[in-house]
């Protein structure tokens, strides 16, 4: 067991004890879980902005001649789409069409590319990805012990970071734009995982918290809130996105999560291809599908899920809602066709089961 002796801590951990944040232990580091509380900082982030500490995410280049054609072979996504300043989300896939990791994959050159992958599996990922790397023309170095990173999130976000990022209002979705912030070399993105609008500011570590203070400082009058681990889950699991680890995990595929719209069949080749056009051909045993709670309680991950009492499944990612005030998750259930709104039951602490609904993902969509 890990043991807070060997937790790793952010350059902002001094400036989380000093906002009140609780500190909990999360993928190898210590985070803060909240400040106020997960409603508040929830509903800010839906009404306003907040402000999240992600510098426990990994961040990874891959330059050089074979670049290109590297990350076409193990993205499912088709990265050849990218011009330079754009991203988008991908999928790396294992041979069986397991998901090694989900990531965000940034053009910011003909020949060079920043990936920010997810914190627990980033030496994991690194490791795959020099595995694969044989025979291709690139160079592949790990920067994650350079870079802090902090996600503005929120319908007044641009507003907020436009004086410290001249441009920042231009960057489109998913958008990257290279800068420098108090003279060092920066990465801003058009990115985030709240299912808001928002950015994410990737600098080295000697400047991130004059980054944070700034932003802090600027978004004080539109309702900026400093955000913690849990409003970060109940804001992703209302928008429909995945947990790796809970929801997706080298033993489950991209067609089976649901996220079909990953993965480019049209490209010549990747890693994993042949698996799921053979999942395709025999079609899906099992299904990531989402459930909300039409009775009072609080579904836990690892709930049983009962349809017509036959158990279809459990929750992998769940939680209560503040949007909609009550208990939502999602699960992979082996009766796949389910329509929204076809009733089941959770099963909750104690075995209590309690009524809920089959319901469509994302269960919020941002306006």
């Amino acid at each position: 067991m890990t043991t807070t002796e060997t937790l790793r801590r952010t350059a902002l951990y001094k400036i989380h004890g000093e906002l009140g944040g609780r500190i909990v232990p999360f993928a190898g580091w210590e985070l803060p879980v909240q400040y106020s509380s997960i409603i508040k900082e929830h509903q800010a982030v839906r009404r306003a902005a907040g402000l999240f500490d992600v510098s426990h995410m990994g961040q990874v280049t891959v330059e050089g001649p074979g670049a290109l054609d590297f990350l076409q072979k193990v993205n499912a996504n088709d990265i050849s789409r990218l011009a330079p300043g754009q991203g988008m989300y991908s999928h790396m896939l294992n041979p069986k069409g397991g998901i090694v990791d989900d990531v965000i994959v940034s053009r910011l050159g003909p020949e060079r590319f920043f990936i920010v992958v997810n914190a627990g599996t980033t030496a994991k990922d690194v490791a795959w990805l020099r595995g694969q790397a044989a025979g291709y023309q690139v160079t592949l170095e790990d920067k994650s012990h350079i870079y802090g990173m902090v996600a503005l999130q929120g319908p007044k976000a641009a507003d907020i970071i436009a004086d410290m990022v001249p441009g920042a209002k231009g960057i489109k979705r998913f958008g990257a734009l290279e800068c420098t912030l108090y003279g060092q070399k920066s990465l801003v993105t058009r990115t985030g995982y709240t299912g808001e609008d928002g950015f994410e500011v990737i600098v080295p570590e000697v400047v991130v918290t004059r980054v944070w203070q700034t932003l802090m400082a600027q978004g004080a009058s539109f309702g900026l809130l400093p955000c913690g681990l849990g409003c970060r889950d109940t804001l992703r699991l209302e928008a429909g996105l995945l947990l790796y680890g809970s929801d997706i995990d080298d033993d489950h595929t991209t067609l089976e999560s649901g996220y079909g719209w990953v993965v480019k069949f049209s490209k010549p080749d990747f890693i994993g291809k042949a698996a799921l056009e053979a999942q395709k051909r025999s079609g899906l045993k099992r299904r990531l599908t989402g459930v909300r709670l039409t009775e009072r309680g609080v579904p836990r991950h690892g709930a049983a899920v009962f349809l017509e009492g036959k158990r279809l499944g459990e929750l992998c990612s769940a939680t209560f809602s503040p949007t909609f005030n009550t208990g939502i998750g999602m699960g992979y259930f082996d009766v796949i066709d389910l329509a929204p709104g076809r009733r089941v039951e959770v099963e909750l602490q104690h075995g209590r089961r309690v009524a809920a609904e089959v319901a469509a993902l994302p269960f919020y969509k941002s306006k």
